[in-house]
């Protein structure tokens, strides 16, 4: 059955493929922890036993193998969802229940109805679908791993737009988390448009 990394990383998926279960998605999310920006989540359905190498956690990857994978993923997915909240949303319901909307919206993109959901971490809810949390998901499992990657890339590309707007912050390196060159820039310019009002900087 392939290598040694394809069963391991398909373990999840091949249970519930031999349970009769079809249609997986995986979701994942980006940008919990920045003090600016969107959290942007996606949903993956891959057809049965599609795994290739080099999709991982995306944390554990390089920006540009990142934007390498970006399209094979898309090119060999049965379905790619996004999911957007905005930074108003963020400060309205709080970055735990927006990342579970991201994760939501992100599955009602897709153009078919899961019948599995793999979630990465532990918080993942929905009202109708099946759902399973798997806590590092995106280093255990194929379909979140691939999620992992295409929430990331689309949001570092939120970001580098947000660059542009909003000059003097760093956004396009940083990407809106809490680095030094960041506070450093909130203490010269103040806050932004789209920093979240609700995560407190130590200035």
């Amino acid at each position: 059955m392939g290598t040694i990394a394809a069963r391991d990383m398909l373990l999840f998926e091949r249970k519930y493929w031999s349970e009769g279960v079809e249609i997986i998605a995986g979701v994942d999310e980006a940008g919990r922890g920045p003090l600016a920006g969107p959290v942007v989540a996606a949903a993956v359905v891959f057809p049965r036993e599609v795994y290739f190498e080099g999709v991982d956690d995306s944390k554990k990857l390089s920006p540009h193998r990142r934007e390498q994978l970006f399209p094979l993923i898309h090119e060999r997915a049965l379905g790619v969802g996004i999911g957007v909240v905005s930074h108003e949303e963020i400060d309205r319901i709080n970055i735990y229940q927006a990342s579970i909307l991201a994760m939501k919206k992100a599955l009602d993109q897709l153009s078919m109805v899961p019948s599995l959901v793999l979630a990465d971490g532990n918080s993942f809810r929905h009202e109708t679908l099946r759902f399973e949390n798997i806590i590092k998901g995106d280093a255990r499992s194929f379909t979140i791993a691939a999620a992992s990657i295409i929430a990331k890339v689309t949001r570092d590309g939120f970001m580098r737009e947000y660059d542009r707007l909003f000059p003097g912050y760093g956004f396009a390196k940083h990407k809106g988390y809490g680095t030094r060159q960041h506070i450093e820039a909130i203490r010269r310019n103040g806050l932004c448009e789209i920093h979240r009002r609700s995560f407190k900087v130590a200035l």
